[in-house]
């Protein structure tokens, strides 16, 4: 080798470096631009399940039940980076959307040079046609799939680092970091239990074919990937709820429902539009030839390029088993709690699409080689801006619960589940009419949807429409007679409509069906206070607290029990924990300063606390009568006569036009006693 090629060996490998840098660069800034919508999206779907309303992510869990119960919901890796940034950023939406766009950057930088380490034509170009298209949407605006784009990049990291091992002298450090890659990617999401056969496919393309030491170093990942797919299948049966009619299909129908599966993911890759949130769910009829044209076309393609795979078409067949196997574990095959909903989704095809677009991309640069760089160039430039625009259009849907659903049943008018979903967002937002609508078409569409009867009943109760309401529990009890929480609502609706003796018996059921009901409990507890039963009510609140130590409201009633029970010293205790816990209950606020104000125990008395709690209790809720029946007791205990006399009137006005008499006639008894200034003295209410 000559000087000048010694000088010129590290001055190209320079260029390279430079030149990739330069790539990977232009690959994260179109990447950012793409996704810069989703910096104002919020948390939508079952974000609430895993992570705004997890009990391990928002407590009362944590860390350690994420790795050792079921609440982990079979992907603890993900549920850890929710721990840690709620730890740091509480429940903002932002860095959640951040860190999920970061490890879709992440996993594409990885795809590229998993590629090149293949030996792949035009890696760079495969990897942004991945990065930037419409179908990766979903997994990338929407926060629960992190497990997607987290399990993405441990599992290209798991590739890599296995390639690396094969040509590396540090072959047992990189064969063990592609093992412990492989392990984050599975807790991260199971459905990279495909991985071994990826592998096992990496190692055929690059040798042409698999020696019996290949299989025997793809081992411990094999048996690492039965044990994730036995749990994993018992988890959407068992946990999820995978299990019913709905899943109940013969072998044919899985057989033609995956078929048709497989061309549809293909198809949206090729023209990604339109890309709905839920898709329609097929109707499969064996019956119909149409039904099987899909999986006679799988056929027909699958054994062409087994003939021709050591020839022109390898690396369609490399690209075509890839897309197969990796799909294979969210094909009908098994049962998926989703498919209650659709049997495809954009997510699903997350880490499958990389084979079909990384060969897109091989193909593109092959053409470049023929056509020249300026033609070629135009058109994959053309490309990439196109699928990067449909993007950045599709990003918009994801905004918030609302938009998303209205936007999903613009090409989706059947999906029952969006109309059910958008009637709860609506209803969080206050309008309750839109709801009761939506809640109505979803029911029309699904007649045995229960949880759309049931939350109708709940709207219909909240607007005071209390004879509906108890007609749709009803309906919801009849196509579901097992579920508590019907009883229970069910229990208070009665109560509304003043049929105690029937609100009992449904209180009692759904503690039957559920012992460690805090509603339930509380509900009866309240239900035989106002009956007169003090001590059930007691044994019914104890069980309250005990399933909601920090509930103020459990607190507050255990109190009134007490005070009617005539032990002010334990009333005192709850409603004083009432109010450290609760601060702004203005009901609680106004029981504890009656308490403090009026009972006959000297040691109790505190009537400037008293006057305080009270003063709060109307700031918080001015012209309430019952606050200033307290407050007039607390000015009357501490010799503020005028005062107690003022504030006794005003809440007698107010408790007149409510028609309230029982506590107008209390107050006109106690405006005798301030009249004569003497205070008040009672140890109930």
């Amino acid at each position: 080798m000559s000087g000048g090629d010694v000088a010129r060996f590290p001055q190209n490998r320079g260029r390279k470096l430079l030149f990739s840098t330069a790539a990977g660069l232009l690959l994260v800034l179109a990447l950012s631009a793409t996704y810069a919508r989703v910096s104002r999206a919020g948390f939508i779907w079952d974000d609430e399940s895993h992570l705004t309303q997890n009990p391990v992510i928002i407590g009362p869990l944590g860390f350690a039940e994420i790795w050792t119960t079921v609440r982990a919901v079979y992907y603890p890796l993900v549920l850890t980076t929710f721990w840690l940034l709620h730890k740091c950023v509480g429940l903002n939406p932002l860095p959640y959307h951040l860190v999920n766009v970061a490890w879709h950057g992440a996993a594409a930088l990885l795809l590229w040079r998993v590629l090149r380490q293949l030996q792949v034509r035009g890696a760079w170009l495969g990897a942004v046609l991945w990065a930037l298209h419409p179908v990766m949407v979903q997994s990338v605006a929407w926060i629960t799939e992190m497990k997607n784009t987290q399990s993405g990049f441990f599992y290209l990291l798991c590739i890599s680092f296995f390639l690396t091992a094969r040509s590396s002298k540090r072959r047992t450090a990189f064969y063990l970091l592609a093992l412990v890659s492989f392990l984050a990617a599975i807790t991260s999401k199971p459905s990279t239990v495909m991985l071994p056969a990826v592998l096992a496919l990496c190692l055929w393309w690059k040798d042409s074919k698999l020696r019996p030491r290949d299989l025997l170093v793809l081992t411990p990942f094999v048996l690492v990937s039965m044990c994730a797919s036995g749990w994993t299948i018992w988890e959407q049966k068992f946990h999820s709820g995978a299990i019913g009619p709905e899943w109940a299909q013969t072998p044919l129908q899985r057989l033609l429902a995956s078929a048709d599966a497989i061309c549809f993911y293909a198809w949206k890759l090729i023209w990604p539009h339109p890309l709905i949130f839920i898709y329609p769910r097929w109707t499969i009829d064996t019956s119909r030839f149409s039904s099987y044209l899909p999986l006679l076309l799988f056929v027909s393609v699958a054994v062409v390029l087994f003939w021709k795979r050591a020839g022109i078409l390898r690396p369609v067949y490399f690209a075509f088993i890839y897309f197969v196997i990796t799909l294979f574990p969210v094909l009908d095959f098994f049962d998926v709690y989703f498919f209650r909903f659709s049997f495809v989704s954009d997510h699903f095809q997350y880490l499958a699409s990389m084979g079909p677009l990384a060969l897109a991309g091989a193909t593109l640069y092959s053409i470049r080689e023929r056509l020249g760089p300026i033609t070629s160039d135009a058109a994959a430039a053309a490309i990439v801006f196109l699928l990067a625009s449909l993007s950045f259009h599709q990003t918009a849907k994801y905004r918030n619960l609302i938009t998303l659903y209205q936007a999903t049943l613009a090409q989706n008018r059947g999906c029952w589940m969006c109309e059910y979903n958008l009637g709860l967002a609506l209803k969080a937002h206050g309008e309750a009419d839109e709801a009761i609508t939506h809640y109505r078409r979803a029911i029309a569409a699904r007649p045995e949807y229960v949880e759309a009867h049931y939350n109708l009943a709940g709207a219909l109760a909240a607007k005071g429409d209390l004879t509906d309401a108890v007609t749709e529990y009803r309906r919801a009890i009849a196509i579901k007679s097992d579920d508590a929480d019907s009883h229970n609502n069910y229990g208070t609706a009665l109560r509304q409509l003043g049929q105690s003796r029937e609100a009992e018996s449904e209180y009692r059921i759904a503690l039957r069906l559920r012992p460690d009901y805090f509603d339930a409990h509380y509900n009866l507890g309240s239900l035989l206070l106002a009956l007169g039963r003090d001590d059930e009510a007691l044994e019914e609140l104890r069980h309250a607290e005990l399933l909601a130590t920090r509930n103020s409201a459990v607190h507050a009633i255990t109190g009134d029990v007490y005070m009617k029970k005539g032990q002010a010293r334990d009333a005192a205790a709850q409603y004083s924990r009432a109010v450290e816990l609760a601060p702004d209950d203005a009901a609680a606020l106004a029981s504890f300063s009656w308490l403090l104000a009026t009972s006959t125990d000297d040691t109790l008395r505190d009537c400037r606390k008293s006057i305080a709690l009270a003063q709060h209790a109307n700031e918080i809720q001015p012209q309430d009568a019952r606050v200033l029946h307290s407050l007039a007791a607390a000015f009357a205990q501490c010799g503020d006569f005028s005062k107690a006399r003022a504030t006794a009137h005003q809440a007698l006005d107010i408790a007149k036009a409510q028609h309230n008499q029982a506590l107008a006639d209390a107050l006109e008894d106690e405006l005798a006693l301030y009249e004569l200034e003497l205070p008040y003295r009672q140890q109930n209410r």
